[in-house]
């Protein structure tokens, strides 16, 4: 069985519907089975908490439960809350966080809000990968009481001239994002795509021919999705055992190491 690195998975539960794995100890378990050996960890509460400096303490301390770097805590930072930067402090000093995870649509700002640039800038100086979740659930299941969009990434390009150092991963991003716009947005920075809401035969494959493997992470979306859905993707595409090895693993691997 390949070893998989996960860069998306979520802990705590989804307010809207009890999914399978929505237990940290079940969680884990269905990944093991399935050959993770590391996965990257975000919280449901840094979507619809407002504290969320308890939010990323609740997060570190279930991953630490969970065991031995297993569970990769990236913390929530909301740029529009007052003292975010405190936040963001706390998960890079206090926390050793070497993630954070956005999510601007559910927290109400566009790309183009100029505190949204600050924390770009500020996640660079201190070295942080930044996860952008572009899409958590798709549109024609929400519930009526929270529509929303897609998060516009237009704006992403000319943001990331500003710190070409910045390490970018975008979630469940092809809702909304043509392979033709994600290869323009890798050509303007260091940008990774995970597969979670990739679809269509040999989608990795192509999306692969369009940024190259060196550019594409494994991504589940567990328990939100079927981890089996992503390893299928895996599966059904037509890549080298190289290619799927920098997907499966060795990307995400890099991404850590201290730049």
């Amino acid at each position: 069985m390949d070893q998989i690195v996960d860069t998306n998975i979520s802990l705590s539960h989804w307010p809207f519907r009890r999914v399978p794995g929505d237990e940290p100890a079940d969680l884990v378990a269905k990944l093991r089975s399935n050959g993770v050996v590391e996965a990257w960890a975000g919280s449901f509460d840094g979507v619809f908490h407002r504290d969320l400096s308890s939010v990323n303490e609740r997060l570190v301390s279930l991953c630490r439960e969970h065991g031995d770097g297993f569970l990769i805590p990236f913390g929530s930072i909301n740029p529009l809350l007052p003292d975010w930067e405190t936040d963001l402090q706390r998960c890079v000093e206090q926390f050793k966080i070497r993630g954070i995870r956005l999510h601007p649509n559910y927290h109400g700002y566009k790309l183009g809000h100029p505190e949204f640039a600050r924390l770009l800038k500020m996640a660079d100086e201190r070295k942080l990968v930044v996860q952008l979740v572009a899409t958590l659930e798709d549109e024609r299941t929400q519930s009526h009481l929270t529509q929303v969009p897609h998060v516009d990434l237009s704006p992403l390009g000319n943001l990331l001239k500003h710190v070409p150092g910045l390490r970018v991963v975008l979630l469940n991003a092809f809702r909304s994002l043509s392979l033709d716009q994600a290869a323009a947005l890798m050509s303007l920075g260091q940008v990774w795509f995970d597969i979670a809401m990739l679809e269509g035969v040999g989608g990795v494959s192509r999306l692969v021919e369009k940024v190259s493997a060196e550019r594409v992470v494994f991504g589940s979306h567990f328990p939100l999705f079927y981890f089996e859905s992503a390893k299928f993707k895996m599966k059904e595409s037509a890549l080298a055992q190289i290619q799927r090895d920098l997907i499966q693993q060795q990307n995400a691997r890099q991404l850590l190491k201290p730049h």
